[in-house]
């Protein structure tokens, strides 16, 4: 079984491009959605994250106010360091436990969906890494129309990830999407076809 890292910066579009593989069929493990099952109301992960950033990152139904938080971390290295420290260790054993089922049932090809895959150095855990980029303006076009951030905001978040210059040197593949929702699925394609991933 191949296992591929799908990667890219907040704003690149590589949910996108984990959605399109997803409609397709692929088995995509997404570590956005293990990180909410890892701070779900009465798990340990929120516990634990209430306990180093306070009462004030929890709504009124003990659930995570996650743009309180967000405006924390991303203004903060060291509150980012911080909270990935508390949940990466939880995400990591959850996608190596379902990679395993995924291989045991026979999988072909698994897709990793890691926005921080080349940070935490989990590319040593896959055959190949796809990273997803697009022109930092269009980023930040994206991240302020879909959180309602102002662009600054924006700018802040991109700029307190790995710049797209050190990801592309780790890098397999580099699919832009500075373009259309299309775009991106052509490329999608074109890579699938070229590695003969087919289902």
């Amino acid at each position: 079984m191949k296992v591929i890292g799908l990667t890219g910066g907040i704003g690149s579009g590589k949910s996108a491009a984990g959605e399109y593989l997803c409609e397709k069929g692929y088995a995509v493990i997404d570590a956005d959605a293990l990180a909410r099952e890892a701070v779900a109301v009465g798990s340990a992960g929120l516990s634990d994250v209430a306990a180093r950033f306070g009462e004030d990152v929890l709504l009124p139904d003990g659930s995570l106010d996650r743009k309180a938080l967000a405006a924390r971390v991303f203004s903060d290295a060291d509150a980012l360091a911080a909270l990935n420290a508390i949940l990466h260790g939880r995400i990591l054993r959850e996608m190596r436990a379902r990679t395993r089922r995924l291989r045991e049932a026979g999988a072909k090809v698994v897709f990793l969906n890691v926005p921080l895959l080349i940070e935490t150095g989990m590319q040593s855990e896959v055959d190949a890494v796809w990273l997803v980029d697009a022109d930092e303006e269009e980023r930040v076009r994206r991240v302020v129309a879909r959180d309602g951030v102002a662009p600054e905001d924006a700018r802040r978040r991109i700029a307190a990830q790995l710049p797209s210059s050190e990801k592309r040197c780790c890098a397999s593949e580099t699919i832009d999407n500075s373009g259309t929702l299309g775009d991106l699925h052509a490329a999608m394609e074109a890579l699938l076809e070229k590695y003969g991933y087919f289902l």
